[in-house]
């Protein structure tokens, strides 16, 4: 038996925003990041919808990129003593990451973070609280997702955290707020979301619920994604319903190792973060050819390319054409092609080297590791990491 999880409404469109004059409760606890949300009014509209649906409203703002456990808790007290019914987050990925984890919190003030961390464990939601979310990137798609990603930065661990119990009950895709995104935002989520799609697609936990939102979700970010980031508004609206597809595949066909990996690498290194979106756009070529030694997902990534009109005859073909054909979306979106180039060479080698035995296992252990179609030990991502570091070809 499997399950297919998504929110009870999702509102979309322009002017989607004004949903939130119709949700009923009392008090709503808004969760928002570091500024743009409010510099752009969208934050000043949610504040006075909800004031207008008869409801107290209390802001909590500055959730940081990558949000932390102490973000997560300071949160969650915060919600303690307001006792909101609705948690309404909006922003990038981090503040609705962080609005999940804090929820879980405000409900269960006795539960412990490592309870949370093992997969699809955490208690029965609800009890207090709705969870609406309203995504302002065009990638992450935890609007609809039963995932959120919470950063240990003491640990220089990225944690996936993983029930259904936090899809959101309510998401607004409004394409309004998508619309302020600056260009290297654009291009990193957008790559988030094709990840997302091809890794829902080729995972062991697709399904025929799955499939075709995956693959539609692919096709639009194809079409649309480069426009997008070239200023075209109307290919940045289509991007923000692409994304929001590509989530409701992966959320429940889950996700492989291209994620294990961009969540092991991400905080773990001193000179800088490899930003999500950005790291799976690196990571997926390479990950596509290691798959494709297994004959199931070689076949599925060259259904994929079919999908897409790309050349080729035989499975092996086909997944090349595929993966020239992220590469070229890499190279028209300004993504490097491996770490050792990332941001100008930020990430040092040596630090890269050392840490690579850890960072491997820890991918290993990721929570996305499990529905990957191929079966991955610690001395093989060892070697797959460092082909993503230097480039290099992956013939094994």
């Amino acid at each position: 038996m499997a399950r297919f999880t998504l929110p009870r409404d999702l509102y979309h469109g322009k002017g989607a925003l004004d949903a939130l004059k119709t949700l009923k409760g009392t008090k709503a606890f808004v969760v928002v990041g570091g500024g743009s949300m409010k510099r752009f009014g969208f934050l000043d509209k949610v504040v006075n919808n909800l004031k207008e649906a008869g409801m107290e409203v209390m802001a909590f703002e500055g959730v940081e990129p990558d949000p932390s456990v102490e973000t997560v808790m300071k949160g969650a007290a915060a919600m303690r003593e307001f006792q909101p019914d609705w948690i309404v987050a909006i922003g990038g990925g981090s503040p609705i990451d962080a609005a999940k984890a804090m929820w879980a919190f405000y409900e269960y003030p006795d539960t412990t973070f490592e309870e949370l961390c093992i997969p699809f464990n955490f208690p029965a939601l609800r009890t207090k609280a709705r969870f609406c979310a309203i995504p302002s990137t065009s990638g992450t798609a935890t609007e609809v997702t039963a995932f959120s990603v919470i950063t240990d930065y003491a640990k220089g661990v990225k944690y996936p955290l993983a029930d259904f119990n936090i899809t959101p009950d309510v998401a607004i895709v409004d394409p309004d707020l998508a619309e302020t995104m600056p260009k290297k935002l654009t291009a990193h989520t957008g790559m988030d979301a094709m990840t997302h799609a091809i890794e829902a697609y080729v995972s062991t936990l697709h399904c025929d619920y799955t499939d075709p939102l995956a693959l539609h979700a692919i096709e639009m970010i194809s079409r649309d994604l480069v426009a997008s980031y070239n200023g075209d508004m109307d290919a940045r609206d289509r991007m923000h319903n692409a994304q929001c597809l590509a989530g409701m595949a992966f959320s429940n066909a889950l996700l492989g190792i291209v994620h294990s990996m961009a969540h092991k690498t991400g905080a773990a290194y001193s000179g800088g973060h490899i930003v999500h979106g950005c790291a799976n756009a690196m990571y997926l070529p390479k990950v596509i050819k290691y798959n494709a030694k297994e004959p199931e997902a070689a076949k599925r990534y060259a259904e994929i390319a079919r999908f897409l009109h790309l050349a080729g005859n035989t499975d092996e073909e086909l997944t090349d054409a595929l993966i020239a054909h992220i590469k070229n979306l890499n190279k028209q979106l300004d993504i490097p092609s491996c770490i050792k180039e990332y941001e100008g060479g930020i990430i040092n080698e040596a630090e890269f080297l050392e840490k690579l035995p850890q960072v491997a296992e820890l991918a290993v252990g990721d929570a996305c590791t499990g529905s990957n179609p191929r079966s991955i030990d610690p001395k093989t991502m060892e070697k797959l990491l460092k082909c993503c570091f230097y480039d290099t070809k992956v013939d094994f």
